[in-house]
Order: structure tokens, then sequence, then C-alpha cells
């Protein structure tokens, strides 16, 4: 074990998705917080789709029982895939 390794220090492990867009040209801040994402950013067509991705997600990792500290990067790629190519 490493000594930063949440395990070893007793430190809980926390995993978030961060979303950010840079296309919104009409003033408005936008930042939504939900259950492993924060976004922020974005037209409101751009927000929109990070919000039903995120979304989207968490309802395919709770389908799956899993949280997403303990998806792999390759099983997230593939939530990802199926989301956007169904």
């Amino acid at each position: 074990m490493r000594a930063n390794d949440p395990k070893s220090t007793g430190k809980k492990q926390i995993s978030l998705l961060l979303g950010l867009a840079f296309d919104a040209k009409d003033g408005h801040k936008r930042l939504t917080r939900g259950r492993n994402f924060i976004l922020a950013g974005g037209s409101e067509e751009t927000h929109g789709m990070m919000q039903e991705t995120a979304t989207k997600i968490n309802e395919h990792l709770d389908r799956r029982g899993k949280r997403l500290q303990d998806t792999s990067v390759d099983e997230l790629r593939e939530i990802c895939e199926k989301i956007h190519h169904p």
C-alpha cells in the first residue's frame, strides 16, 4: 500500500465526475451538483447534455449495484458508449 492510499490512512475515498464546458455565450453561469458529479459552464444545450449523461451514468451504476469509486475506467467508458451509442 502507498502512504496516500485511502485504505492505509483510514480516509474515505471519493470519486466524482467533473463536467466542464466553455461554449456559453449568453452570460449565464451554470452549475449543477448531483450524486457523483459536478457540472459547470456550457450553453443551455451543452449543460443539459452533461446533466443527462451524468444522470444516466448513475442509473447504469445503480442497475449494476455499483458505486462510482468501485468502477474501473474501462467500465465507465463502456457505460458512456452505451449512453451515447445505444
